[in-house]
């Protein structure tokens, strides 16, 4: 499988001819969606979800959260609605659903639904949330900066879930002293679990061969 990072939360995952493409938001300069054969969404804010796009992109299947599945009923993707314990193949890949809720952000805004996908029982995106699959995770992609997150417990999410690799995701919104800081933490992170852990950041359009 590959996997390839680009803008903020969004990665494309390829393997036998196939791809597909999750949180093609509006911060993120993603590959165009008519080349994919499916996306997934995790949840409704505009970082993950660009509809403009995806209403322009055709007759994509896309499974996503009931909330997501609602807002793009007037587009022509063909949308399937998952939850918390589900399984499905999309494009190829086998994947499962995790977690149901956002994590809490401003007290005052209603917490959105949010659903987290591990893909071929390797990658696991959790979407806004610290979600922890009761199975291994051998690749994390793991939210590094967010309105509704301290950097000590994305280290203490990292630690919970033990993966062999992990990637910052959710990272659109630092200039390069962020930046900075992420890579700093994630390296400190690399030394502590040892030989044979990739704990890090891709670059933007960085891929990696997972597998």
């Amino acid at each position: 499988m590959k996997l390839t990072k680009y803008g903020h939360a969004c990665v494309l995952l390829e393997k036998d001819g196939r791809s597909l493409v999750i949180d093609p938001g509006v911060f993120s300069d993603a590959p165009l969606l008519d080349e994919v054969a499916a996306v997934l969404i995790t949840h409704g804010h505009a970082d993950h979800l660009d509809i403009e796009r995806l209403a322009a992109s055709g007759p994509l299947e896309v499974w996503t959260c009931a909330a997501v599945a609602e807002a793009l009923a007037e587009t022509p993707a063909s949308v399937h609605v998952v939850a918390d314990g589900d399984r499905f193949e999309a494009a190829g890949f086998a994947v499962q659903v995790f977690g149901e809720r956002h994590a809490q952000g401003h007290p005052d805004v209603s917490i959105a639904s949010n659903v987290g996908f591990l893909i071929d029982e390797e990658v696991f995106y959790p979407g806004d949330a610290l979600t922890v699959p009761e199975v291994p995770v051998p690749t994390l992609l793991l939210p590094t900066h967010a309105p509704w997150m301290r950097g000590r417990e994305m280290i203490d999410y990292l630690r919970t879930v033990r993966p062999v690799r992990a990637y910052s995701t959710h990272d659109g919104m630092l200039n390069e002293h962020g930046l900075a800081s992420v890579d700093a933490w994630l390296g400190l992170e690399a030394q502590r679990a040892g030989d044979g852990a990739d704990i890090r950041r891709l670059a933007m359009g960085e891929s990696i061969t997972l597998g």
